[in-house]
């Protein structure tokens, strides 16, 4: 059977530091003004970037679960 070391820590290591550069990021881009929140065009890519990063999180959770589901 799979420990937590093996399965869910590397899974918080790779979206909690990958989380923090996530958001650095964004924030840099909407300091900058690279993407601007009062276009709607770039609106729906800041949604994007967004529901990108939990849709990812979110499959990776569950694919963990359903593997160690099964073992």
């Amino acid at each position: 059977m799979l420990d937590f070391a093996q399965t869910w820590l590397p899974f918080l290591y790779l979206y909690g530091v990958g989380g923090a550069a996530f958001v650095i990021g964004m924030m840099l881009i909407l300091r900058t003004k690279a993407l601007n929140s009062e276009i709607p065009r770039h609106r729906l890519w800041i949604k994007v970037l967004l529901f990108g990063f939990g849709f990812y999180f979110t499959l990776h959770a569950v694919f963990i679960m359903l593997a160690l589901g099964s073992s």
